[in-house]
């Protein structure tokens, strides 16, 4: 791939050694926005603090395949939340798409079932072979964030489910971690939802700060406009890390 041009990543990238390697590894920044230039950018300004890039619906879709290939080669591991649910044989083919990109996660909703948890397990490895990429992972939607209606019996169905079809890891709420504390030994355990005690819920229903959902058993928090909304997207990066850190 051609050398970016400062113009599109936004300047020289600073170097990522200012972060712990064990915090940086534990966050994942979700460039939840429409357009790659402004992903970049924010890649670029943010990469000291963040191991992994989540490249959400409104990029895949601005962007294609493209959104996914450009951070890999950029050396992050990338977080492919496109949320899959359909039929198994669609599941299967779209998955093998992302794994051909070299997505080191990709993410399917537990509530498909098991029959297109599987064929999403099975065409994310297969398109990861056959492009000669490492072996990704599936990541098994549980309950929304956004979701206070759920019951805990749901969440233990859909946990076994995960483990039982083969994938990865789950997402879960931070509240979500206790219950699924039984899987740990299992099941990678990403948790978004994430803000700083005092600031700005969105839409999120059941949120934790980070320094509490990492105590509690987190693998992977998905930090998104907590850092990127803010007026100084850096200096929030600095905060949560602070925040981690003391």
């Amino acid at each position: 791939m051609a050398e970016e041009t400062t113009e599109e990543t936004g300047g020289e990238e600073p170097e990522p050694e200012r972060v712990p390697v064990d915090i940086r590894s534990r966050l994942a920044l979700a460039l939840d926005v429409d357009d790659l230039i402004e992903a970049k950018r924010l890649a670029a300004s943010l990469r000291p603090y963040f191991g992994t890039i989540k490249v959400g619906l409104e990029l895949y879709l601005a962007a294609g395949p493209t959104s996914v290939g450009y951070f890999v080669e950029a050396g992050f591991d990338v977080f492919c939340d496109l949320k899959l649910h359909d039929i198994p044989n669609t599941v299967q083919r779209a998955a093998g798409v992302v794994g051909s990109l070299g997505a080191r996660w990709m993410t399917a909703h537990t509530s498909g079932g098991p029959s297109m948890l599987c064929a999403a397990v099975e065409g994310l490895a297969e398109g990861a072979a056959n492009a000669g990429m490492p072996a990704p992972g599936v990541l098994g939607v549980t309950i929304l964030t956004s979701d206070d209606t759920a019951s805990e019996a749901d969440l233990v169905a859909r946990c076994d489910l995960a483990v039982d079809t083969g994938c990865g890891g789950i997402i879960c709420a931070a509240p979500d971690l206790a219950i699924t504390e039984p899987w740990a030994d299992r099941l990678v355990r990403v948790v978004p939802g994430i803000r700083l005690p005092g600031g700005d819920t969105h839409d999120q229903a059941r949120v934790a700060a980070p320094g509490d959902a990492l105590v509690d058993g987190a693998d992977l928090l998905v930090i998104g406009r907590m850092v990127t909304a803010a007026d100084d997207p850096v200096a929030a990066a600095e905060e949560l890390v602070a925040s981690l850190l003391s």
